[in-house]
């Protein structure tokens, strides 16, 4: 049955009308990854030479142990963000005389044709054979060699497991990226433990007991098993009908938000549009990241840490999915804004709920935020002030951008390499966001009256947020006068 799938799933990429555009872009990705791996092959054979120069007090072998669960953490959360699931329309297959299990091993085989199962081999194979097989004999390379062929698989399965759970939960994708981040922190920041030591707990005795090899075997085993049974139990047309339908039975699963009205089931929707989402996704993922971004400069000698530095800092802060996933609005509905424009939606709850999306989300920014206390509470105050800004005059002047917006984003492409929607609009917007607080708060920084510069900064904010219904007023009657040049827009593809 493979080589039917195979052969099927030809003649549905030969037959594609955007085939032309499908093999330019391949060709060119295709570039990019013999690129890729031509420096990595590079790196393969140079590994004992740069472990040197990087651990110059430590064995070479031992440094080499020490990096490989440092690098099985990276390509998870690598894999989390860029690797495809491997697709078969299954709909029409379930109504014929095949069976599931079939179906079931073809993704399971066609997740193994990912260009990450590729990088380990040719990075650390080089040094297993030059350096591992030299000094413990053949026996013990190859027990490496298996090891890092199942933890790839591993890696390959459990990414691809976490991704499938996420389309049913997008929390589950964030919790998990989290975790790997807070694992990587919890080393190189906090000092909690060594990824290092632990990775050699494991490889470091493999050299001595090859059997060990057998324990990835088993550990790769049981995350195929798991896949096999979610795609298995997913595979039937009732799962994917009737059963979903049923689970998600209410456009505002959020109880916080069914008191807000047809605003909160909008903000709900919308919320899931962003967890579900590849393209949408990365931008909440990207805000997840800048919020490391203040442990650059804080508190370190010879970089930034002047109070016009950390307004910068906290804008960004708590306000950088403002600014990353509003810059597209409203092309994230482009597929059915024309369903929007017929239904009896009210636009002023439209804008509602886009107000109401980036409060929620810039409030949990600034709250996880609170921990740089540590760097004193002006840095708090600092962030709270860019926050009132942010959910005040940030988000009004992102939406009165949106009404300028004519590209559309399709939400079923990946988010890897997608420039769909980018112009010169985007630069535009993100000048004014910026500049717009200095202008308010430089003058009184320079005669050292920062504190008022602040204040104002604050008081502007709270003055965006109280009037919020006029500015709604007002952004609703801009749409209207250009909302059928957005939705011819959005029908070019």
């Amino acid at each position: 049955m493979t080589s039917t799938f195979i052969r099927h799933e030809l003649k549905a990429f030969w037959r594609s009308k955007n085939t032309g555009k499908t093999i330019v872009v391949r060709v060119v990705m295709a570039l990019l990854v013999l690129y890729l791996l031509a420096v990595v092959f590079v790196l393969g054979f140079s590994m004992n030479i740069i472990l040197e120069k990087v651990f110059p007090k430590d064995d070479l072998v031992v440094s080499f142990c020490g990096i490989l669960l440092l690098y099985f953490l990276s390509d998870l959360f690598t894999r989390l963000q860029l690797q495809e699931l491997p697709t078969l329309r299954v709909q029409p297959y379930l109504q014929l005389p095949v069976k599931r299990n079939s179906l079931v091993r073809y993704l399971a085989f066609t997740s193994l044709l990912s260009v990450f199962n590729l990088w380990p081999f040719i990075l650390f194979v080089p040094f297993i054979l030059k350096v591992i097989a030299a000094d413990s004999g053949n026996l013990t390379a190859a027990a490496f060699i298996v090891s890092l062929a199942e933890l790839t698989v591993f890696n390959n399965y459990l990414s691809l497991y976490i991704k499938r759970k996420s389309n049913l939960n997008g929390w589950i994708f964030l919790i998990a990226a989290a975790a790997i981040i807070l694992i990587g922190l919890s080393d190189f920041y906090f000092h909690f433990f060594s990824i290092r030591k632990i990775s050699y707990l494991f490889f470091g005795h493999l050299i001595t007991q090859p059997a060990l090899a057998l324990l990835p075997v088993l550990l790769c085993a049981i995350m195929y098993y798991l896949n096999f049974l979610f795609l298995k139990e997913n595979l039937y047309l009732e799962e994917l009908g009737s059963r979903k339908a049923g689970k998600y039975k209410s456009s505002t699963e959020y109880p916080l938000l069914s008191r807000f009205g047809s605003a909160g089931d909008l903000a709900a929707n919308e919320i899931k549009l962003v967890l579900r989402n590849k393209r949408s996704k990365s931008a909440l993922i990207m805000g997840l990241f800048f919020l490391l971004y203040g442990l650059l400069f804080y508190g370190k000698p010879g970089l930034p840490g002047s109070d016009g530095f950390k307004v910068f800092v906290g804008m960004f802060m708590t306000g950088i999915f403002i600014i990353n996933y509003g810059q597209f609005m409203f092309s994230w509905q482009a597929s059915h804004f024309d369903g929007l424009l017929v239904s009896k939606i009210k636009f002023t709850d439209f804008l509602k709920g886009k107000y109401l999306l980036f409060t929620i989300i810039s409030t949990v920014f600034f709250l996880l935020t609170t921990p740089y206390v540590y760097f004193g509470w002006k840095t708090i105050l600092i962030h709270f002030v860019m926050y009132l800004w942010n959910i005040g005059v940030n988000t009004t002047m992102v939406l009165f951008f949106a009404n300028r917006n004519y590209r559309r984003i399709d939400l079923s492409r990946g988010a890897a390499f997608n420039w769909e929607g980018v112009s010169g609009n985007q630069w535009i917007l993100s000048l004014p966001l910026i500049i717009t607080p200095y202008i308010i708060y430089t003058p009184f920084a320079l005669f050292n009256h920062a504190y008022i510069g602040l204040a104002l900064i604050a008081l502007t904010g709270l003055a965006f947020i109280v009037t919020r219904s006029f500015w709604i007023k007002k952004l609703e009657a801009d749409f209207y006068t250009k909302r059928y040049t957005i939705a011819e827009g959005f029908r070019n593809k």
